[in-house]
């Protein structure tokens, strides 16, 4: 008899349950990882949209990275300046949250990979919805874990301004995925309940449709697969969190630019995002005789130099340094000018908004606004030293923005121009 040239059921391709045949996928593996994404996924949800507030962008277009949010802005709010580290734990959390998820995402992408090749693609609209939300979710997580990677490793290859990508991205991505927890969640914790190990039957009485039809023989438990993907994301864990801190844990860093040994010793010897060079400031524009700071308010202008800066009251601040990238500093003892003091030289007696300009010639936040609230904390400063010396010129020498709990780039460098109540 001649031998059948038709391919055998087997090797027809994705379209053919039997093209998958792992022994580990089934509901209750995939429902354990779904369960650790629901958490994760809503944590950085929150922490993302914390971060979108702190960037203050309804007080000022110059800040305003997203002008055409329009309801998605709903929840802003005037972020505060207590606790002076509270973006640091936020964006923290974010960033290192994110990257540890990423063993658990594949993971959870990978189980149920058949799903996405079930045919007929719509057996109902009800199925045809569902699929589609799949697909937004599938996709949307996608865009969201690659854009937050790429701007954690500094490499900004999207098309666009990371900033509406992925503020947009993100709402796309946890509508599908709020809609297919509120579809799946109940399911998924019946199903942990019963901690089936084989996994072919579900907690809703249906057949299993992730279990292969015809398992190759298991070299793995799906417990030893789970524990796989807990030593991964553990793994990155660790090799990224030390960036939030200084000292020996940052060199534990190994897979983030900020990781590694300080730029630098001494009291300027802490984490920057962009140097003067790149910011293309020169030093003849920033000596004594070059310099002056320009502030402006209701009574007029007036024009500081550095040592009239410094013949004014100087007050003291501890405070870190927090970056969207998710790498921090420990708190640094800054010493400078009140901005309130500066308010009240112009003609404010109560705390009121700012605008701030830097002799940075490029980059998205050469100038940024400040509300009343950061500009009234008595621990905002114009700082013009650090640790007991002098700012160099990394760090924004003569004069820079701090303030408590705001993110780094809202830290102006190199100011040039305070405008007050102008917003």
């Amino acid at each position: 008899m001649a031998r059948s040239l038709l391919p055998a059921p087997d090797a027809r391709g994705p379209f053919s349950p039997g093209f998958w045949r792992s022994p580990l996928r089934g509901t209750w593996f995939t429902s354990v990882l779904g369960v650790v994404l629901l958490a994760g996924v809503t944590v950085l949800f929150v922490t993302g949209l914390l971060s979108y507030a702190a960037y203050n962008p309804d007080l000022s277009p110059v800040n305003d990275k997203t002008p055409d949010k329009g309801i998605l802005g709903f929840y802003l709010f005037s972020w505060p300046t207590d606790p002076p580290w509270l973006y640091r734990l936020t964006q923290g959390v974010h960033v290192t949250l994110g990257l540890a998820l990423v063993p658990v995402l594949l993971a959870k992408l990978w189980s149920v990979v058949p799903r996405l090749f079930t045919l007929p693609p719509a057996r109902s609209l009800t199925h045809a919805l569902e699929r589609i939300s799949l697909l937004l979710l599938v996709g949307g997580a996608l865009f969201e874990f690659v854009t937050g990677i790429l701007n954690v490793q500094l490499d900004y290859v999207f098309p666009g301004s990371f900033y509406p990508l992925h503020f947009y991205g993100a709402w796309v991505f946890f509508g599908a995925f709020l809609a297919h927890a509120v579809l799946k969640a109940p399911v998924a914790f019946r199903n942990l309940r019963r901690m089936r190990e084989g996994g072919e039957e579900r907690a809703d009485g249906q057949a299993d449709e992730l279990a292969a039809p015809r398992p190759d023989p298991p070299t793995v438990s799906r417990r030893g697969a789970l524990g796989l993907v807990g030593g991964g994301s553990l793994l990155l864990l660790a090799t990224s969190a030390g960036r939030s801190f200084d000292g020996p844990l940052r060199q534990t860093a190994v897979l983030t630019p900020h990781g590694g040994p300080e730029p630098g010793g001494g009291p300027n010897g802490f984490q920057i995002n962009k140097t003067a060079a790149y910011a293309g400031i020169r030093a003849d524009e920033t000596g004594e005789e070059a310099w002056r700071l320009a502030v402006t308010g209701r009574s007029g202008t007036v024009r500081l130099s550095r040592a009239d800066l410094l013949g004014l009251p100087l007050h003291s601040a501890a405070l870190p340094i927090a970056c969207v990238e998710g790498w921090s500093t420990s708190d640094q003892w800054w010493r400078g000018v009140r901005l309130r003091d500066l308010a009240a030289l112009v003609g404010h007696d109560g705390p009121v908004d700012v605008f701030v300009e830097s002799l940075q010639r490029r980059g998205a936040f050469r100038h940024a606004a400040l509300r009343a609230n950061q500009v009234g904390d008595p621990r905002s400063l114009l700082a013009l030293s650090v640790n007991g010396e002098e700012l160099t010129p990394d760090h924004g020498h003569p004069a820079r923005i701090i303030v408590p709990a705001a993110p780094g780039v809202l830290n102006t460098k190199w100011v040039a121009r305070l405008t007050f109540g102008a917003l």
